[in-house]
This record gives C-alpha cells, sequence and structure tokens, in this order.
C-alpha cells in the first residue's frame, strides 16, 4: 500500500514586488567624458591650490577648516584625500587643544572624526533653531541637523541636501559648487552602470519564478551598500558587496519564510562543506540559490588571485559560511521551540544582524590598506563592529517585531527583554533606544581609539550604522519600500544634478 507523503506547510510572507521593473536594466553612457574631464581635473586642481595657499597663512587657518568642511558636506572628499589629511594633521600639530579662532565647532567636528582626540569642552548652543535670528534656509539646514546628526548622515545623501545650501550662500566658492555639481553627475553615472551590471545579473535568475518567497529588492540593496562606499576607487568592492548582501537576503528569507526545519539542515550542511557537489542533495529550489553562492564567490576569489590576493576572498567565504551556521541555530531554537535568555537571543541575533559578515566582505578589493591584519581584526566581533551590529539589530528589531509575532519567527530582542524582565513594550522601546545611542558613543568611542585600522576601513563600519539610520528608523522600508527610500533612489540613481 503506498504511503502518501503529507503536504509541506511553509511559511508565508507577503513581500511585494520589486518598484522599479526593469527600470535599471540597461544603461549606457552615451557621452564622451574627455572633455568633462578636463574641466573636473582643473577645478579640482584650483581648489587643490586654494586649500595650500590657506594651509600655508596661519590667519586663514579658521578658513581652511570652512573649506575642508564645504568640501565633505559636498561630497566630493574623496578628490582631496592628502590634502584634507595634511591640513587637518598641520591644524592639529599646530595648534593641539589650544584652538583660538572661531568655527570651534568645525574644529571639534573635523579633527575627532579624522581621528584627532582633541578637547569637547565647546560652548552649548540652543536646540531651537526657531529662536534663532536666521534666514529659512539655514533654519531648516538646523531643523535637519537636528532631526539627523551630520554623524549619522550618509554622506552622498548629505550632499544632495547641502549641495542646494551652501548654493544660497553668498559667501560660496563657484568653482567648489561647479566642481561638487559635475562629480555628483560623473559618479552617479558610474553607479547607475554598476546597478544596471547588477540588474542584469539579478534578472538572469528570473527571480518571480526561481526565487519566488525572496524579496525582490536589488536595487534598495545597492542602494544599501552605496551607503557604505559610494566613492569612485571602490567599484569593484561595491558591486561585490552587493552581491554579498544580495546572497545573505536569500539565506535570510530560505531560513525564516520558506525552508523546512530538515531542508535547512540540509543547507546548513552544504554552505559548511563549500563545494559545488553538495547540490545534487538540495531540494530542487534551493539549488539555484547554492549555485549563485557558490558562482561569486568563486569569481571574485579568481579576480583577487591574479593580484595576488585571494586570501581577502577566503576571509570573507569564512564569514558568510558563519552567518550560515547561526542562521540555523535560530531555525533550531524554533523548530524545538526554545525561548533562550536575552543573552544568547543576542550572541547568535547580533551575528544574524549581518553586518560582521558585511564588514569583513566590505574590505575584500580595497587595496593595500586591507592587509590581512584587518581581515583577522574584523572576524574577532571587535567592539566598533559589535556596536554597529548592535544598532543594526535592535532598530530592526525594534521596527519589526510586532509583525514578526504573528508568523513563526524567532523572538526579537524587544520581547526577548520583555519575557524575561517581565515588562511592558514601551519600557523596552525607551530602554532599546538607549542602547542605539549607547552604541553610538561605542562607535565614536572606537573610531577614535582603536588605532591599529585605517581610518577608510573604520569608516564602512560607521557607514554600516549609519544605512540603518536611513532604513530601519521609521520602518522596516527594506520590506516596505516607502517614498523616503524611494526618492532617496531616484536622487541618487535617476536624477541628475542640474549644473
Amino acid at each position: 500500500m503506498e504511503v502518501k507523503q503529507k503536504p509541506i506547510i511553509r511559511p508565508t510572507s507577503n513581500f511585494h514586488s520589486s518598484v522599479w521593473g526593469d527600470q535599471f536594466l540597461n544603461y549606457d553612457e552615451q557621452e564622451d567624458q574627455t572633455t568633462l574631464q578636463k574641466i573636473i581635473e582643473s577645478l579640482k586642481e584650483e581648489i587643490r591650490k586654494e586649500i595650500m595657499r590657506a594651509l600655508d597663512d596661519r590667519a586663514k587657518h579658521a578658513d581652511l577648516l570652512k573649506l575642508v568642511n564645504d568640501i565633505q558636506r559636498l561630497g566630493i572628499a574623496y578628490c582631496f584625500e592628502p590634502e584634507i589629511e595634511q591640513a587637518l594633521q598641520h591644524i592639529y600639530v599646530a595648534y593641539g587643544d589650544d584652538w583660538n579662532h572661531n568655527c570651534d565647532f568645525l574644529w571639534f567636528r573635523l579633527l575627532r572624526q579624522q581621528g584627532f582626540y582633541v578637547s569637547c569642552e565647546l560652548q552649548k548652543v540652543t536646540k531651537d533653531p526657531l529662536s534663532w535670528n536666521c534666514t529659512l534656509s539655514l533654519s531648516k539646514h538646523i531643523e535637519e541637523a537636528l532631526e539627523r546628526p551630520i554623524r549619522k548622515r550618509l554622506p552622498r545623501l548629505d550632499s544632495l541636501q547641502y549641495i542646494p545650501f551652501y548654493e544660497q550662500q553668498e559667501s560660496h566658492n563657484t568653482s567648489l559648487l561647479r566642481l561638487a555639481k559635475l562629480e555628483f553627475n560623473r559618479l552617479q553615472s558610474l553607479h547607475k552602470k554598476e546597478l544596471g551590471q547588477l540588474s542584469k545579473w539579478w534578472k538572469g535568475f528570473d527571480p518571480p519564478k526561481n526565487l519566488h518567497y525572496v524579496r525582490d529588492r536589488l536595487v534598495e540593496l545597492y542602494f544599501w551598500i552605496l551607503g557604505v562606499y559610494f566613492e569612485p576607487q571602490y567599484s569593484r568592492s561595491r558591486i561585490f558587496l552587493t552581491k554579498m548582501i544580495t546572497i545573505a537576503a536569500i539565506f535570510d528569507d530560505t531560513y525564516d519564510n520558506y525552508g523546512t526545519y530538515d531542508e535547512l539542515k540540509i543547507f546548513t550542511e552544504a554552505v559548511q562543506r563549500w563545494s559545488i557537489t553538495c547540490i545534487d542533495a538540495l531540494p530542487d529550489y534551493m539549488k539555484l540559490a547554492y549555485k549563485i553562492l557558490m558562482d561569486c564567490y568563486g569569481e571574485m576569489e579568481e579576480i583577487m588571485a591574479s593580484e595576488g590576493n585571494a586570501y581577502q576572498v577566503g576571509y570573507a567565504k569564512e564569514s558568510i559560511k558563519e552567518l550560515n551556521k547561526y542562521y540555523m541555530i535560530e531555525a533550531k531554537w524554533i523548530n524545538e521551540g526554545y525561548v533562550p535568555t536575552l543573552e544568547e537571543h543576542e550572541s547568535v541575533t547580533f551575528i544574524t544582524a549581518g553586518y560582521k559578515m558585511l564588514t569583513t566582505s566590505s574590505f575584500v578589493s580595497m587595496g593595500e590598506m586591507a592587509t590581512e591584519e584587518a581581515f583577522k581584526w574584523s572576524i574577532t566581533f571587535p567592539p566598533l563592529v559589535k556596536a554597529a551590529s548592535v544598532i543594526n539589530r535592535i532598530m530592526d528589531d525594534i521596527i519589526g517585531h510586532k509583525e514578526e509575532r504573528q508568523r513563526k519567527h524567532i523572538m526579537s530582542t524587544v520581547e526577548c527583554y520583555m519575557k524575561e524582565h517581565g515588562v511592558e513594550e514601551e519600557y523596552v522601546y525607551d530602554l532599546f533606544k538607549q542602547r542605539v545611542e549607547d552604541a553610538w558613543k561605542d562607535i565614536n568611542y572606537e573610531l577614535l581609539t582603536c588605532k591599529d585600522i585605517p581610518m577608510a576601513l573604520k569608516t564602512r563600519i560607521l557607514n554600516l550604522a549609519r544605512v540603518i539610520e536611513i532604513l530601519y528608523k521609521y520602518d522596516d522600508t527594506l520590506k516596505n519600500v516607502g517614498e523616503e527610500l524611494k526618492d532617496n533612489i531616484k536622487s541618487c540613481f535617476i536624477n541628475a544634478m542640474s549644473v
């Protein structure tokens, strides 16, 4: 007698389809960039000379700080990295904590974010910009700063707000403004080209058919990684990391929203063994995800091996294997109905937040600064990486835990704390929001005190934390793509800057 197999009842998900369709699929840069590049280089040289003139004149050092600030806020600091480093190093050596010019706040912020530890004994300023005697433009600028401080802003998005503000200032530098607009458009063309390349890669898998249970968020994930690094020299790293976060999203949705426990055990074992020969043992719907994993890392490993740096991809590979293993721990808890302590919960979910994996992977192909020592540092889950992971996990859980309670899902840190301490939801919200602020303080401290890792690498981790401020402050905008995220994507990838 034939025994009928019970139908598999899978968790359900209700992700909406991509809001972008094939909009970014084809991008072909038609214009000859030669003339534009000559104009840009001429403007850069003009600004370099201005920096050097201010550097050599002690009376202009306050003006130099304003110039450096404008360059950074306009989103073109990558054009002048050596000059900015030289300028701020010079001011730090010349003055130490004895800065006696105006621009106290600029002096403090610029030197601190460059890694120089200077005194924070500054004058306090009222937080009510409507009580200030200032223009409407400046008042709006101040309100935006209070809503999301500069430290928490993504530089690329900040430049979109700062360029029109700077243009309205009577004292603005015409050459600097023009350079900022031209560079914004030049980089936008590069980003659109990358996004087109990635869109073809993603569409080639026919996600609606073959990965139907996965969030179709390639554009949003690329925007996430653009937040980590938007600068032109990191193009290859950006493409690789976008593929890595896409793979992590496939994993996340497979473990959370579709796979059965027995299937997930098979998949986890296959990822840990890391061999294409494992593919035959997988359920049919998992085979594509596994092949994507193998192909992406294999391709990048070949590229980096040609430069003698294949070991970098090795560290990235180990980091996603770890992420996969911790997803399985969550699945095991759900399957067994196990309720972890808050400490157990966080030891796992701070890893499944994904930022440890993304940090290690972000260093791949970043140049000479990305040494093996830096990779070894990142995989130890150092305080800087952990602080960014805390921000990611807690902000995500605050936004998403109510919805996740309605389906079979690992309890959030919010719910875990409520059960363990017998407190109300609102109390945990307030407590966890303070934990997020404390994690930001940890980030600021580690950026200053962790001297063995180059600031350019540490900045990737800072930027990962900044992205969460955009994606999870008010809603899970990766699941529910809202108007703010749509507008940000349009500004970054569609709407050119008027020159």
